[in-house]
């Protein structure tokens, strides 16, 4: 059974360790802030300037002032605290963040991340996504393995235009886990119910399946 985006997002924040400073892109690496696991800590940044970053805000609990990247109301925890973008992307660049979860519309083999425009559609820009991916060294992508057309978007080149080169380290979608190295997709884990030859069938770029591919455990 294919997971949800809320399940992507608990699987990719198992990836967390304690102490590390995390970026979460706009869309489903949102929801990863809901799903710290018990016993570490960790600090999620928004490049709009914003440092100790807490899950969303329960209905009526909102506070207009307080928002992540995407305008998304949000929370902040205790000794968090809020800063100019400059100083936000001082962080980024300086490479203080340990790691970067985006979304993407489409993934190659060798690491390249189309994210943020599609042509001859209206985008508001592409935000802090070129300074993250050009900065960070950890880089996972949360997203769909197929559009709503049902074609792959795990690719062995993009189509739309970069947003990075040769920068994510590993994919985690509705269907897989996958690592991006040696110019290829590596089979990590697949999401309980879904078959490698599903897998395979959705999967455009080249793909490894090294030995059994365990399910995915919440």
């Amino acid at each position: 059974m294919a997971l949800s985006k809320q399940q992507i997002a608990q699987r990719i924040a198992k990836e967390l360790q304690d102490k590390w400073y995390v970026n979460l892109g706009i869309g489903i690496p949102t929801l990863v802030a809901n799903y710290i696991p018990e016993g570490i800590e960790v600090e999620f940044q928004s490049e709009n300037g914003l440092l100790g970053m807490g899950p969303f805000p329960l209905e009526g609990t909102e506070d207009a002032d307080l928002i992540n990247a995407g305008k998304q109301t949000v929370t902040v925890l205790d000794g968090g605290s809020i800063f100019d973008s400059a100083t936000s992307f001082a962080m980024i660049r300086g490479q203080h963040v340990q790691l970067t979860v985006l979304g993407a519309m489409e993934v190659a083999q060798n690491g390249d991340i189309a994210n943020w425009k599609i042509p001859g559609k209206m985008v508001k820009g592409m935000g802090g996504a070129m300074d993250l991916v050009a900065s960070a060294e950890n880089i996972i992508v949360a997203m769909m393995h197929t559009n709503n057309a049902g074609e792959s978007k795990i690719l062995k080149q993009c189509s739309l235009p970069l947003t990075g080169v040769g920068c994510v380290t590993k994919v985690v979608t509705n269907l897989a886990v996958l690592e991006v190295k040696n110019n290829a997709f590596h089979l990590l884990e697949r999401a309980p119910g879904v078959s490698i030859e599903e897998i395979k069938n959705a999967t455009e770029g080249t793909l490894i399946v090294d030995g059994e591919v365990n399910e995915m455990k919440f």
